[in-house]
């Protein structure tokens, strides 16, 4: 998810799935983390970029170097383990 992301950076998140109480429709430009079903235990940091019938698109916001919908196809909302809220940014480490 760089530049956006990067390692490092912690993110506190919202852990619900937003199916549920309609909150779906509001996740289109938001970034979620996903645990796909066939990646049991793998957390994935992507962005909602559509909402296509039962279906979620998700892109990473570093396009040329991610794995997402591209790649997979929609995600299923049960995929979506959360929405991210915060993040907060490590200090680097400065070189002398």
């Amino acid at each position: 998810m760089a530049p956006t992301y990067n390692d490092g950076d912690w993110l506190l998140f919202w852990n619900k799935n937003p199916d549920v109480g309609g909150r779906l429709q509001r996740l289109t430009g938001k970034v979620v983390v996903i645990e796909r079903e066939s990646y049991p235990g793998v957390l994935f940091i992507k962005r909602v970029t559509r909402l296509e019938g039962d279906g979620i698109w998700v892109e990473g916001d570093n396009k040329s170097a991610s794995t997402d919908s591209r790649q997979w196809g929609a995600i299923t909302s049960s995929e979506i383990v959360g929405q991210v809220l915060l993040r907060y940014r490590r200090a680097r480490s400065s070189k002398r």
